[in-house]
C-alpha cells in the first residue's frame, strides 16, 4: 500500500500551509514525520511575512488518524508530544481546517491550534482507554484546559464517538461549516488577521496562553498593555481612526 507523503508546507500571501498528506491511512502521523513538521514550524517562525497559519489534511475524509498504530508501543518517543508542544506555542495565530474527522493523536493536533473550524459530518473518536493507554500528559492537559474537565472526562473515559454538531458546542470546534465553505472561512480569518497589528496579536495570544496555563501574572500583562500604548504603530493606528471619526 502507497505510503503516502510526509507533510508539506506552503507558504502565500502571508499564510502558511501545513498540510498533511497520507489519505489513504487517514492522514496518520508516521515516526519520522515530527522531525518534518518541527522543520516546517521552524520555517514559519523564521518568515516575519507569515501572519497565520494553517494545518489541514488531504482528501475528504479525515483530517488525522494520529500517530501511526503499530508503532505506538514501539517507536513513540518525545518527539510526537514535542511536535504538537511547538504547534500550540507557535507565535503566529494557527487555524486548523478539519477536511474530515479526527481520532486519537489527531484531536490533540487539531486542539494544539488557536482556532478549529471543522466540515459538516466530522467526528472525534479517542482510543485511548480502549488500548489501555494513559494519555500523555500534554494531551491531558489540552483537552482539560481547553475544553473543561467533564468534556475531557467524555472523550477519553467513554472512548464515545462525538459527532460534529457536540464538537461545537463543547468548543472543540470554533466553527462548524459545509465543506464548500471551508476555504472561504480560511480567507475570511486570513483578512481578518491581516488587519491586526502583528504585534499585538502575538503578544496577547501569548498572554491569553498563559492565563490559560495558570502561569500569567498582571505585572507581565501591565508591562505588555503599556509597552503598545507607547508604540509608534498604535499610535499611527489610533490617530487613522480618529481621521475617519
Amino acid at each position: 500500500m502507497n505510503a503516502g507523503a510526509a507533510p508539506t508546507l506552503e507558504i502565500a500571501d502571508a499564510v502558511a500551509t501545513l498540510t498533511l498528506r497520507r489519505p489513504a491511512q487517514h492522514n496518520r502521523i508516521d515516526p519520522d514525520d515530527p522531525a518534518v513538521f518541527l522543520s516546517h514550524l521552524d520555517q514559519v517562525r523564521s518568515d516575519p511575512a507569515v501572519r497565520l497559519l494553517v494545518l489541514t489534511g488531504e482528501g475528504e475524509k479525515t483530517f488525522c488518524s494520529g500517530y501511526t498504530l503499530g508503532q505506538i508501543g514501539a517507536r513513540l518517543d518525545r518527539s510526537f508530544e514535542d511536535m504538537l508542544d511547538a504547534l500550540e506555542s507557535l507565535a503566529v495565530p494557527t487555524l486548523c481546517a478539519l477536511n474530515g474527522s479526527a481520532y486519537g493523536g489527531g484531536t490533540d493536533l487539531a486542539l494544539a491550534c488557536d482556532f478549529r473550524i471543522g466540515v459538516r459530518g466530522c467526528r472525534l473518536f479517542m482510543p485511548a482507554a480502549r488500548f489501555g493507554l494513559h494519555y500523555y500528559p500534554g494531551g491531558l492537559r489540552r483537552f482539560v484546559t481547553r475544553l473543561g474537565c467533564s468534556t475531557a472526562k467524555k472523550i477519553f473515559l467513554t472512548g464515545m464517538t462525538l459527532e460534529s454538531e457536540e464538537l461545537l458546542r463543547n468548543g472543540f470546534l470554533t466553527e462548524l461549516v459545509e465543506a464548500e465553505e471551508l476555504p472561504a472561512r480560511i480567507a475570511l480569518y486570513r483578512d481578518q488577521i491581516a488587519r491586526c497589528d502583528a504585534q499585538a496579536v502575538r503578544s496577547m495570544k501569548q498572554h491569553i496562553d498563559a492565563i490559560c496555563a495558570g502561569e500569567w501574572d498582571e505585572v507581565s500583562g501591565r508591562a505588555a498593555y503599556e509597552a503598545s500604548l507607547a508604540s509608534e504603530e498604535t499610535g499611527r493606528r489610533l490617530a487613522a481612526l480618529a481621521e475617519r471619526s
